[in-house]
């Protein structure tokens, strides 16, 4: 490669990285304990545990959950109910003051769906790992935090592609992996940069990347709303404002009836950013490993339980439902979180080190002796 292409591939390398690595290193810092969310929970007390019943004993009426989450929350409105597969005697809900509410404004909690009593998660609602949750998505500001993110996770993907383009020449003087122990301390840092960086290199793009989608969610699920649903929702346009709704006994049954092979994610209420004023959307996902990623919105009118629409998903909203559980590594147990653990320090060191060569070259006068054998 031309000595002036290299140096421009470095000029972009060099910047890219400085812009972004405070950005990256705190959210390298932060997605660490995210990794293991479920397991800190349990251990910091967090996580509710549901009675002892017979195993045999039924689950109630969808309905009857309903006004048990409204007895628990007097006042508001229930926005979502929603299922997890590792509890499935669980059902959590996240009510709100209107069905409109910010997110932020919402508070989470989880129904025993076999006697309907309710269990507060603190996790959801405060404490220590929704701070790092909120400083890990958003920063605190909303959307313009998350686009900021998005931003620094785009100049996240140029650093490591014009790392790449470096690489190629810096090793042709010296062979894979090897580690100058007998140079600087300098050199020691930059092989071992160079050799972190390239191992962990399709995992730090394939986290960047989901980063970056995941960051755009809000985006994201305007423009469903836009695309997929102004449409379907055309004939309730000039259509008075919904009056009595029909309970939400059935809902499961109509859906899965709507969408075979598939299982409830969760319930999005009229009113709410999933659904319309006149709709109950049932959201399905598949039975495989990668279809359970993917959502399958069932609308169902409000008033006579009729289906309206099975919306078919546009590509980015499955790049979206794909990249969330994969950015965290939610999806193969613990050996896939303890890897991701591992490869997101490995990423802190790249992170520190870029910094410390940076710093230390500069610090060094252009020209003198230690510059010249720098990248030698």
């Amino acid at each position: 490669m031309h000595a002036k292409t290299i140096r421009r591939w470095s000029f972009v390398h060099t910047w890219s990285s400085l812009v972004c690595t405070l950005f990256l290193l705190m959210l390298a810092l932060t997605g660490l304990p995210l990794i293991f969310h479920h397991e800190i929970d349990h251990l910091l007390g967090d996580a509710p545990t549901l009675r002892e019943l017979p195993a045999d004993t039924p689950h109630l009426d969808l309905q009857r959950l309903v006004r048990a989450a409204e007895a628990h929350r007097p006042g508001e409105v229930v926005q979502y109910l929603a299922w997890e597969d590792d509890e499935p005697d669980a059902v959590m809900a996240i009510s709100a003051a209107t069905a409109g509410s910010d997110p932020n404004e919402s508070h989470t909690f989880l129904l025993d769906a076999r006697s309907g009593e309710a269990l507060e998660m603190p996790s959801a609602n405060g404490g220590l790992m929704l701070f790092i949750l909120r400083l890990h998505v958003d920063l605190f500001a909303g959307l313009p935090g998350k686009l900021l993110l998005a931003f620094m996770g785009l100049l996240f993907i140029v650093a490591l592609i014009s790392g790449v383009v470096l690489y190629a020449p810096f090793m042709r003087r010296q062979r894979f992996a090897q580690v100058r122990r007998d140079r600087s301390t300098r050199l020691r840092w930059l092989d071992l940069h160079n050799l972190i960086g390239i191992v962990t290199l399709v995992w730090a793009l394939a986290v960047g990347v989901t980063g970056v989608i995941s960051a755009c969610a809000d985006l994201l699920i305007a423009a469903w709303r836009q695309d997929a649903l102004t449409a379907m929702l055309a004939p309730y346009r000039n259509a008075p404002p919904l009056g009595e709704r029909a309970p939400a006994s059935r809902l499961l049954e109509i859906a899965r009836t709507a969408a075979p092979d598939s299982q409830p994610d969760f319930i999005a209420f009229p009113g709410t950013r999933f659904s319309s004023e006149h709709h109950y959307t049932v959201f399905m996902n598949g039975n495989t490993p990668l279809t359970s990623h993917l959502f399958t919105p069932v609308l169902i009118d409000a008033q006579t339980l009729g289906v309206t629409a099975v919306v078919a998903r546009p590509w980015y909203m499955d790049a979206l439902g794909m990249s969330q559980p994969l950015h965290f590594g939610d999806y193969g147990g613990m050996p896939m979180k303890v890897l991701w653990a591992v490869l997101d320090v490995l990423t802190i060191i790249v992170l520190g080190s870029g910094l410390y060569l940076w710093w230390v070259r500069r610090r060094v006068p252009m020209g003198s002796p230690r510059t010249a054998g720098a990248d030698a």
